[in-house]
């Protein structure tokens, strides 16, 4: 006989992995589809700006597409930083949005101080720190 306090734990566990599913699915959608619904297409594009290494600062990496940053020769932007896994980060133009994830680096990739979990949209100010390097979003 099923009393109604296990009919009550069931219902509550079906509820439970029905949201744990919509949480999965939401989370599991590339970043430009979320960035891109409901927003209109930013008119002046954002770039990035070396902060550091002193010898870089104030130089413009524009982003039409993709870039990836690391150490490697095959990389897009090649640096020479004893701090940076051969592929270390991307960052990618989502529909005039950015993007950035990091490509499993051994150090990691931080986005205003924060280890990067997963692929992050950044905003104008935003400072990015990959090995010794610091870049900053601009317009």
């Amino acid at each position: 006989m099923i009393r109604p306090l296990q009919v009550l734990v069931m219902v509550i566990a079906v509820l439970f992995f029905a949201r744990v599913l919509r949480v999965a699915t939401v989370e599991s959608r590339p970043v430009d589809q979320e960035s891109t619904r409901g927003r209109r297409k930013r008119s002046v594009q954002l770039a990035l700006e070396f902060v550091e290494p002193e010898e870089m600062a104030g130089q413009r990496i524009d982003i039409d597409l993709a870039v990836v940053i690391g150490r490697g020769a095959d990389c897009d932007v090649t640096l020479s930083d004893t701090y940076l896994s051969t592929r270390h980060a991307r960052i990618a133009n989502d529909g005039g949005d950015l993007s950035i994830e990091d490509l499993g680096s051994t150090n990691g990739t931080y986005v205003n101080q924060e280890l990067l979990r997963g692929r992050v949209l950044l905003e104008r100010g935003d400072v990015i720190q990959v090995g010794g390097v610091l870049l900053e979003v601009v317009r």
